[in-house]
């Protein structure tokens, strides 16, 4: 909305000091015309907004131009910027908003414990786009339009419509009941009900979603983090699931369990490899198993079942047999 970007513009200029209007509009995701018609508007509304031309020219506000929030001590300001990161707020479509409050955190603090929040924000880095080998960290990417039906239908208690595609299935149209949001690990997940049972939906799976004039039809009150529990347990524990026993190196365990579905039972290693770990964790399917093992080389070992044993034999005989061949010339 536009109002929102006259009050982020005005943010900006008062915590950065002078900035072009190709900065601004950088910063504002805009083009630099619709900054000049910002700075205009605001110069209407009684915002004076200086204009230096030249090549270290650009745009300044008078710094007196402020409120103050004074409850907020530097530790609990660097809290609130620490703790919203982009990625958690875009599971919920709200990265845009959380871009904008803090600006405004940032603004409310008295001068020395801005400035001092400021610097010290600029020392904490929360999830980088790439890891330490510089491997990119996968990012859902979600409709803003589905995002923001779904999270309304949450808040005020509506019906909602959905256009929902299961792995590997075709999209199917489904009325649930709304019971809350979930982000895990920069995943989003909607809560619902539906037909009065419980059904949790991947948000990066939703294709349409609308909003119902009917309330939703769920109980009054809600323990969103006991409900997340016993929905993962009853997922955990569910039909068709694939348990593997395995030796683990520790180094990779983190890589384990970022793909396995649960982790039923761990114990040290054998006498004879006392460096691993014997776990036993499931699976969806051997598919799932063979790939997730297979991305872990020689720190993962199968133990059972046979059959994930016979699938990365081959997979592995398979491999040594194309290097094995002569290198073309």
């Amino acid at each position: 909305m536009r109002a929102d970007r006259l009050v982020a513009l005005v943010l900006l200029l008062r915590q950065r000091g002078r900035m072009t209007a190709a900065q601004l509009a950088e910063e504002l995701e805009v083009s630099p015309r619709t900054v000049l018609r910002d700075v205009e508007a605001l110069a209407v509304a009684g915002v004076t907004i200086e204009a230096e031309r030249g090549r270290y020219g650009g745009f300044t506000i008078d710094p007196g131009l402020r409120t103050e929030l004074t409850g907020l001590t530097q530790d609990e300001a660097l809290a609130l910027l620490a703790a919203g990161t982009r990625h958690g707020a875009g599971a919920f479509g709200l990265g845009s908003a959380l871009a904008s409050a803090m600006l405004k955190v940032l603004d409310a603090l008295p001068p020395p414990r801005r400035e001092a929040a400021a610097g010290a924000r600029r020392r904490l880095l929360l999830d980088p786009e790439v890891d330490l080998l510089s491997r990119r960290v996968p990012r859902e990417d979600l409709p803003d339009a589905v995002v923001a039906a779904v999270r309304r239908a949450v808040l005020d208690g509506r019906r909602l419509s959905l256009l929902h595609a299961a792995p590997g299935g075709e999209p199917r149209r489904r009325t649930v009941d709304p019971v809350g949001l979930v982000t895990v690990r920069d995943l989003g997940y909607l809560l619902a009900l539906r037909d009065g049972e419980d059904r949790t939906y991947r948000l990066s799976r939703i294709r349409e979603a609308t909003v119902l004039d009917e309330p939703a039809r769920r109980a009054a009150d809600v323990d969103l983090e006991r409900e997340w529990r016993e929905r993962s347990a009853r997922f955990r524990a569910g039909d068709g699931q694939l348990a593997v026993r395995l030796l683990l190196h520790p180094r990779r365990r983190e890589e384990l369990l970022d793909t396995a579905l649960a982790v039923l039972h761990e114990e040290p290693g054998p006498p004879q490899d006392p460096e691993r770990q014997l776990l036993e964790v499931t699976f969806q399917d051997l598919r799932h198993a063979e790939w997730a093992l297979w991305q872990l080389g020689t720190d993962a070992v199968a133990l059972t079942p046979d059959a994930l044993r016979d699938a990365l034999r081959e997979r592995a005989a398979a491999f040594a047999a194309a290097y094995a061949r002569p290198r073309p010339d």
